[in-house]
Parts: C-alpha cells; structure tokens; sequence
C-alpha cells in the first residue's frame, strides 16, 4: 500500500469525547417549575401583545411582529415539552445468544449476527480504510458473528483492492437509485445479520460500539439504538491573548490578557460552525427516551433487521392496496359498473405489486427520520427506539462554510419535505408523545419565517421611529422582561450546563438556509443529495453569507443612525425604545457575526502571520 499524505485529523486522534450528563432528579424538577413559570409568563405576555399593546397607526409592522412573537413562543413550549423529562439511564447486559433478544422460545441458541455497513460514493478510500480498521476491532463478551460491509456506490477500482486488503465484504450495484437508502436497500438483499450497524465513510466506531449497545435489544420490541455523534475534529480555538498577539504583536497579548481579567478566558475561532452537537444528543434527543420518540439519525446507529423488513413489508402491502383500490376505482367509473370482476380484481391487485418496489429505507434525502416514523406507526408491533447517551464512535465535522451549508440543506430540506407531504402529525399509529416531539423537529425549521421579522424589527424602529407597539413604556417592559429572565434562567437549567448561546445565535444565523429549503419544498422541487465533503473546500464563502452580513450591517448602521439623531437633539425616539431596540439590534450582530467570522475561517496552522479577517464565532 503506497504511502499517503497524513490527515489533518490524525493531530486529534487522542481526543476523547465527553461523559454523558448526569441525570438529576432535583434538577429535573427545578426545570420543570422554572419553565412552568415561564410559560405562564409568556402566554401572559402574548396575550397583552395581542389584546392592549399594538400600535394600530402601523398595523403593516405590529402585526407580522405579534404574528412572529406568537409563533416563537407556540416553539418554546414544544422545546419545554421535549426538554421535560429524561430517564435515569439503566445499561442491560449484553445479551449472550440471539434468544435473549427475540420473544420466539423456539429461535435456535445461537450467536447473535451483526452487519456493519460502511456507505461510500467519492470519499477517500483511506478515509473508509481507518474505519473499517476501528470496525475490526469491535469487542464482545460472547461469542458473535461479525461482518463489515464496504456498500461502494462509487463503484471504485481502488475501494473494492482496499476492501479486499482488509479482508471485508465488498458490495456495489449497477447504479445508484435511491442513493445511500438504495445503497442500504441492495446491501440488505445480500446481508442476513440480526442487527446493522450504520456507518458513514468518516465513521470511526469504538471497540465498546457493540457490548454497550446490544444489551438495549434484550427487549424483543426495540427497534434501533441511536448513539450521539461526537466530532473529534473540532477546533479548539487559541486563547485571546494569543490570537490577539498573532496580529497586533505585544499590545495585542496586553489587551487580550486585559479583557479575559474581566470577564474570563475567552477562546477564539473554537467551533466557528457550531457543530458541537452535545446540545442535540446529550439533551434534546435524551429527553425524547421516554416517549419513545428518539428518532434515527443514520451514522452511529444500530437497527433490528427485522424490524426494518417487517416494516417496509407493511408499507408495501399498505401502497399495493391503496393503488390496486384506486385503480379498481377507476375501472369501475369507466365501464360504470357497481363492482369489479373478482378476477380482474385480482390481476390489477398482482400488477399492482409488480409495479411497487419494496424498500426498506425510503427513498429520501432523510431516509433515517423517514425510517423512524414508519418503525414508530406501526400499530401492531409497536416499535421501540432508544438514545444511548454514551458516544460510540467519531466522526468528522464540516470544515468550510460551503459543506456546512450543504450539509444544513439537507436536514431542512429533508425534514420540511416530510412536514408538509407525509406529515407524521396526521400520521395513524404514533402517540401522542411521538407525534408533540416529531413536531418540535419539525416545527423549528419553519422558525426562519419569525426569525426574519426579528431580525429586521429593531432596523425598521431605529431608522423610522415608527413602534410596533403603542408605546415602549414601563407596562411594556413589565410584561417581556420577567417572561425573558425567566426563560434564560429554565434554559440554563434545562440544559443541564451545556452553554446554549451559540447554539441559539446558529439557529437565528440559519435563516437563508431554511427559507431557501422551506422556499424548495414548497414549489415541490426535490430536495438533491449531494455527498456531504469530508475534507475542506477551499474558496471565497463570503457569497453564502451576504444575507447575514446584510443584516448585521443593517442592524449595527440603524445604531449608529439612531445615535447621530440623539446627538442631533432628534426626539422620533422614546428612552424605552431605544434601550430595547438597541439592545436587540446588538443581539442581531453578535448573532450574526458568527456565522459571517466563519465565511473567512481557516484551521490555525494555515492562518497568515500578517492581519487577516480571520473569524471567531459569536
């Protein structure tokens, strides 16, 4: 095997990920009564907005601001729901035969089977090669059969050598429908392992994946284990007064070291995509073990096999008897008679089955979620699903904007999709539970509708004086400000820890991306699935950004215009409204700068020595 050029990633090959969070019983609770307070609070105040604090001289801006508050906070309670409650986490040993996960007494003793897939298109092949590496190091209590898979749909040459070299299964197909649910879809025609494992081509599993995983499957019902996805290649970032340093020599270190006496240690230019997704998985995801609504999420995940098959079974039969109904239908219009011919019946019901395909994972941008809300509808097997807090593996993270942005696409776009034409909310089979969590996936990207309006009220009230509301006065202050205290203070609780304002200013920055996938779905346009890059595009990303940097230019201009005024002697505006304008509109820029620092971004060791506009996230 020749030699090749090391990875940038082989720096932070001794990184380890984070312990899951403790659970707390007291803090659970402590949440539970502080987000209480809290929606009471903001129902409190989105009632006054509503019925005694529009300004009906400018109806054209208090009512898209009214309708965008109402909106926001119909998401917090959904969000307070999900972050309601969790589980004390329980491990279960892992299971020594294949009858200690099935309810058939008769089921032969015998080990249990597992098929680890890795999906592949274009990706290096000494990328694919490194986890097939971790892979064959998989460890295990009991006896078991262990059976790595490459489903190559790059039908490479060279993939199919290092698969052989790794003495692993190599399996392909003529073409690529379906893309990876078609890839999955062929390498399960000619796998019969109980349980798969997923695995994207940057997936490094751990040796522990299978004996801390497994044990989850003693319950014949579950269905599939999700375990977190953990980035090991983030960037850590430089303190402050390095960075300063780099740039402005020693009175940059002085001043760094003189703003970190004030307000701490201050790291620059770590995470600048915010793809630490310990906020998804350690909180959000968790929290959804005790409605059984914890949805797959592809990579890191492991599936009963029949469960797959079991389902796509029923959605086959259920398609057959939907189409051959129609079709009987429409025979008995055209040759008006009251009923169909048994035979014909039955010839139009065997064509019918001929015309439909049998696809385990649909063909879907997002396949994983589309999955779990057919395994959680079955209404006769009741299907289980599980977050595993505890990481399994690593993988590798965006490293451009450009890949972030494709990568973001995808899971709007792919999550809308199935919002508006297969809406599990008028889905039969999923509890309620399952189907209030569903929402709050899906309902979060329809929040760059509100968040454009939030974005661009301060702007309007800086430049024009006009108010959305009749007055900025103490009544109005005495209605928001306790409900925003209150919400940041149960926030902070809810998430146990976990820093929430990054991940907060993302998902205002995520604007352009979402409409442009809200705006894709609407006009029925498939949503594409480009093969997410795993090393770093190089280029000018400052184009993708211009939405942000418009509005963070329009924002921090309103400032300084409504400044100009004030030393001008200008009265348009009130004292409340500037306290609240400016300080939203300060939120605008910090929210977004974010995201416009990381268009410029560049991993440390190739950043200039000279001054450069090199980002830091907000």
């Amino acid at each position: 095997m020749a030699a090749r050029a090391p990875y940038y990633f082989e720096a932070f090959e001794g990184r380890r990920p984070p312990e899951p969070l403790p659970y707390s019983l007291t803090r659970e609770l402590l949440y539970q009564f502080l987000a209480t307070i809290s929606l009471v609070l903001g129902a409190w105040y989105i009632w006054w907005r509503w019925t005694a604090s529009l300004n009906m001289d400018a109806l054209w801006f208090a009512l898209p601001l009214v309708i965008a508050e109402t909106g926001a906070y119909l998401g917090l309670v959904l969000f307070t729901i999900n972050l309601w409650r969790d589980d004390a986490f329980a491990t279960r040993p892992p299971p020594a035969s294949i009858q200690d996960c099935v309810a058939d007494p008769d089921m032969p003793d015998r080990p249990i089977s597992v098929d680890v897939f890795f999906t592949t298109y274009n990706e290096d092949v000494e990328l694919v090669r490194l986890g097939i590496q971790d892979a064959k190091r998989l460890t295990y209590p009991h006896p078991i059969d262990v059976r790595i898979h490459v489903l190559d749909d790059g039908r490479r040459p060279e993939m199919q050598a290092a698969a052989e070299e790794e003495g692993v299964n190599y399996i392909t197909r003529s073409d690529n429908v379906g893309f990876k649910a078609g890839n999955l879809r062929n390498a399960m025609q000619v796998t019969s392992g109980d349980f798969i494992v997923i695995c994207d081509a940057d997936t490094r599993p751990f040796s522990t994946l299978l004996e801390d995983t497994l044990g989850h499957f003693r319950d014949p019902d579950m269905a599939f284990v999700q375990t977190p996805q953990w980035f090991y290649d983030l960037p850590e970032g430089r303190r402050l007064p390095e960075a300063l340093g780099r740039r402005l020599g020693g009175f940059g270190r002085a001043l760094g070291r003189g703003v970190e006496r004030l307000i701490g240690n201050v790291q620059v230019g770590q995470d600048p995509f915010v793809n630490d997704p310990q906020m998804f998985y350690d909180v959000i995801q968790r929290r959804r073990n005790w409605a059984n609504a914890a949805f797959c999420c592809g990579a890191a995940s492991i599936q009963r096999r029949e469960a797959i098959m079991e389902a796509a079974l029923r959605v086959y039969a259920d398609t057959v008897t939907k189409a051959a109904t129609a079709s009987a239908k429409e025979a008995r219009k055209l040759t008006r008679e009251a009923s169909v011919d048994p035979g014909v019946e039955a010839l139009m019901l065997w064509q019918t089955a001929l015309d439909q395909e049998l696809t385990p994972y649909k063909f879907h941008v997002s396949e994983d979620i589309y999955t779990s809300i057919v395994l959680h509808s079955d209404r006769e097997r009741r299907w289980k699903s599980v977050l595993h807090p505890r990481v399994q593996s690593k993988m590798l993270s965006p490293q451009d904007l450009l890949t972030w942005t494709i990568q973001r696409f995808k899971y709007a776009g792919g999550s809308l999709d199935i919002l508006f034409h297969d809406n599990p909310l008028t889905r039969r089979g999923l509890s309620l539970p399952q189907k209030i969590m569903y929402a709050t996936t899906f309902y979060s990207y329809l929040g760059a509708l509100w968040n454009v309006v939030f974005l661009t009220a301060p702007v309007i009230y800086l430049f024009s004086g006009i108010a959305p509301v009749d007055a900025f006065s103490f009544d109005f202050f005495k209605h928001i400000l306790p409900f925003l205290i209150m919400t940041e203070i149960a926030a902070m609780v809810g998430t146990w820890g976990i820093p929430g304002y990054k991940s907060k200013a993302s998902y205002l920055a995520f604007f352009p991306v979402n409409l442009r996938a809200l705006w894709t779905v609407l006009r029925r346009e498939k949503i594409k699935f480009p093969v997410t890059p795993k090393d770093r595009q190089e280029g000018n990303f400052f184009t993708i950004v211009l939405p942000q940097f418009t509005i963070l230019a329009l924002n921090l201009g309103a400032l300084v215009f409504a400044a100009v005024l004030l030393a001008l002697g200008s009265d348009r505006y009130t004292l409340g409204g500037l306290i609240a304008n400016g300080f939203w509109a300060m939120n605008n820029v910090f929210a977004m700068s974010g995201i416009v620092a990381a268009a410029f971004w560049r991993p440390a060791d190739e950043s200039p020595a000279e001054p450069a506009a090199v980002g830091a996230p907000a």
